[in-house]
């Protein structure tokens, strides 16, 4: 039985492709939201916005939150 010709460097071509291929990315389900549960985020906001809430007192957040609601339609 002959055997077959074997040229490691197109095996080795073969293998790199192989382990390097993009994998698809796995998207987790997105959960959904429930009315009233608060989600935390990182927002950059102008200062002089920032300040105008926070001269309010505490509720600030709310506050944004609520006006964020208008703007939104929600």
């Amino acid at each position: 039985m002959a055997r077959r010709p074997h040229d490691p460097r197109q095996a080795a071509e073969a293998a790199f492709k192989q382990a390097t291929a993009p994998k698809p990315l796995e998207v987790p389900p997105k959960t959904p939201s429930l009315p009233g549960v608060k989600e935390l985020v990182s927002l950059r906001i102008d200062r002089d916005v920032l300040d105008f809430f926070q001269d309010g007192g505490p509720g600030w957040q709310d506050r944004i939150n609520a006006a964020l609601r208008k703007a939104a339609g929600i």
